[in-house]
């Protein structure tokens, strides 16, 4: 029975477990955050103190500009392509690029010889990216996928996007490992539940070393379908991806499917498509599946070490040089945020691996990994 409080996309979740059965998570989570009418990303700005959380581009200038560098240095040990296309995967409010393409300008070839492809599926980001953007010297194309991005050498960046994707859970019962799904109980609440069936064949699938879960343990994976792709064209045209995200380095067990708003966490049933939904990246997974395309991958490693590897503190030690004293103390907190690697931080749960060419053999922060 459905109330008529209900919010629009959990009467239209109800109603597809009402005349399909329990849904699985995956399909959840892709209606949560990109239903085109009521999902999370296609209809409102998420970020900022207004919204429901905060990445790192939107704390500091410093972490767009030290990326921009990253691309130049990139472009440049590609051996200088005279067109190269930087292309941006969630690219949020533009901020991240904005000050990627001002720390650019100190490369004027490389700057010359970009052009920009930003890949965004919510329309309302997508008109504040063209906002921030207007006026840029360098050309600005949207698309709602990568493959809509022509073919060719290209850096692309995906800061805080691959998190976003929907992920599968299985669940390892007594016979097997079963699909983790979404029901109604007797409640008339949402809750998790388990297919009737186990996954045929699926401790086959399971990564090397996650062959003993015990009952009630969760596995989570995503399709590999963009990973793949990335991986394609770095290797096949030249050039380099950078990932930074929420994850870890090895598969793993766990559940970390969670839900943010007002920046604090929620229950990820409580209000379908008002609250943002992620799930920690698996980086072997997506290592494995771009070197399956022969793409090399430089990394992981946390962002703490990668950022103090590209030269954030002398980054920040410059700005606070010329700035009052009000704005220095802010810029030693960012630095802090951004870097720091306690159980809070992002500089450790937050890593940075790089997708590249195979004749990419350094790549700048990965030089000593």
């Amino acid at each position: 029975m459905m109330t008529d409080d209900l919010a629009p996309l959990e009467r239209e979740i109800r109603r597809r477990i009402e005349i399909a059965g329990p849904m699985a998570v995956v399909q959840y989570m892709s209606l949560c955050l990109t239903h085109p009418k009521h999902g999370y990303y296609t209809t409102r700005d998420p970020l900022g103190a207004r919204g429901d959380f905060t990445t790192a581009p939107e704390i500091s200038q410093m972490f767009g500009e030290l990326i921009g560098l990253w691309t130049a240095a990139a472009w440049r040990a590609m051996d200088s392509p005279p067109k190269i296309r930087l292309v941006e995967m969630g690219p949020g409010r533009g901020t991240m690029m904005l000050d990627a393409l001002r720390a650019a300008k100190v490369m004027p070839d490389f700057h010359a010889a970009l052009a920009v492809h930003l890949v965004e599926i919510s329309p309302t980001l997508e008109q504040i990216q063209r906002n921030a953007l207007t006026g840029s010297t360098v050309p600005v194309m949207w698309h709602k996928s990568i493959e809509e991005v022509p073919e060719g050498p290209l850096i692309v960046l995906a800061n805080e996007f691959f998190d976003a994707l929907p992920i599968q859970q299985a669940v390892m019962c007594a016979d097997g490992w079963h699909e983790r799904v979404i029901k109604i109980d007797e409640n008339d609440k949402l809750h998790f539940s388990i297919a009737r069936d186990p996954i045929p064949l699926f401790d086959e699938l399971l990564p090397s070393g996650l062959h003993n879960a015990k009952i009630g343990e969760i596995f989570e994976w995503r399709e590999d379908k963009i990973a793949l792709e990335l991986g394609r064209r770095v290797a096949h045209f030249g050039g380099a991806a950078l990932i930074i995200d929420y994850g870890h380095a090895e598969s793993a067990i766990g559940d970390t499917l969670q839900a943010v708003s007002g920046h604090a966490f929620a229950d990820p049933l409580a209000a379908p498509g008002q609250a943002d939904l992620t799930a920690h990246v698996d980086f072997q997974a997506l290592g494995l599946a771009a070197e399956g395309m022969r793409a090399r991958v430089h990394g992981p490693l946390g962002q703490g070490e990668f950022l103090r590897r590209l030269g954030i503190e002398q980054r920040a030690a410059a700005l606070k040089a010329g700035a009052p004293p009000e704005y220095a103390s802010a810029i030693e907190t960012a630095l802090a945020r951004l870097t720091n690697e306690d159980s809070k931080g992002m500089g450790k749960l937050i890593k940075a691996v790089a997708l590249a060419n195979p004749k990419l053999e350094a790549l700048p922060g990965f030089e000593t990994e």
